[in-house]
């Protein structure tokens, strides 16, 4: 099973690709990171609880209030009560969205309590897509890249726009509730989009390692990109060579360590391009 990574920056469009790649024709099954980290941060679970401890006793307005009724009695404890209330992300994003070396801090931390948690979710939904049969499956990941999630990922699939105005314009036109200020730092936080495109076209566009999937024109414009990137990707993972794999576990076994081989000499050259890079300025 082709493992596709679909990613890009805040604003970018990557929510419509991903509608447009589960619906026909393509129908591919979506493995969700927002939602998964949306799910592991439920009241109730670790994660939860590892947030309002932390984040709780300096931000007053992190939970949400909780469900109330009027007709029941109110015999619950305060950590009952607690465990009702969502987190509020709006100001939780405030806490960990910026540049500043205290958000930064706060950022790592916050990924440090999510990430794994996430992780989980996402084998346990690789492996059921795998035993189903399915020729690919879509890792809808927004942060790809940064959480190395990467390594496990045959195609890397970027959204981007060539234009920084037009990606601040739709994020403000989408969340009205943010202020231009909150709108950047949403967008500085979660990397420049170009370098993310440069990271694709690094692991292999002609192999089709890395798609580049462009966003800055109207939705039909965005439709027959979307439909090039899938035409690239079949042409070089057909879905009878997924079949063999789920028929052979053995092979899928040899293949998947390869694939993580590669992509892991990848990053290495990538780093060791970079370090280069910084040692000309």
């Amino acid at each position: 099973m082709l493992i596709i990574g679909l990613t890009g920056s805040i604003a970018t469009g990557k929510s419509t690709v991903s509608t447009l790649l589960s619906s026909p024709p393509n129908s591919l099954p979506i493995i969700d990171a927002d939602y998964l980290a949306r799910k592991v941060v439920e009241p109730g679970t670790p994660g939860y609880n590892a947030i309002v401890n932390y984040f709780g006793p300096s931000t007053p307005d992190l939970l949400l209030p909780g469900p109330s009724s009027s007709s029941s009695p109110d015999n619950k404890t305060p950590q009952q009560k607690q465990q009702q209330q969502q987190l509020n992300r709006p100001a939780l994003g405030r806490r960990v969205f910026g540049t500043s070396e205290e958000r930064k801090r706060d950022r790592m931390i916050l990924n440090k309590i999510v990430h794994p948690a996430v992780r989980w979710e996402v084998y346990k939904s690789l492996l059921y897509y795998y035993l189903h049969g399915h020729w690919a499956v879509i890792l809808d990941v927004p942060l790809l890249f940064e959480s190395g999630m990467d390594l496990i990922c045959g195609t890397v699939i970027v959204v981007g726009v060539s234009d920084p105005s037009v990606q601040m314009a739709r994020l403000l036109a989408r969340d009205r509730h943010l202020s231009a200020e909150d709108a950047e730092n949403r967008v500085l936080s979660q990397g420049d989009v170009k370098g993310k495109v440069a990271k694709a076209e690094f692991r292999g566009t002609e192999s089709a390692r890395g798609v580049i999937v462009w966003n800055d024109g109207g939705k039909e414009e965005l439709e027959r990109e979307v439909g090039r990137a899938v035409g690239t990707v079949k042409g070089t993972s057909p879905r009878w060579w997924a079949w063999c794999l789920l028929l052979a576990p053995p092979l899928g076994v040899g293949v998947a360590a390869w694939n993580l081989a590669v992509n892991y000499g990848t990053r290495r050259r990538w780093e060791r391009k970079e370090a280069g890079e910084r040692a000309k300025l």
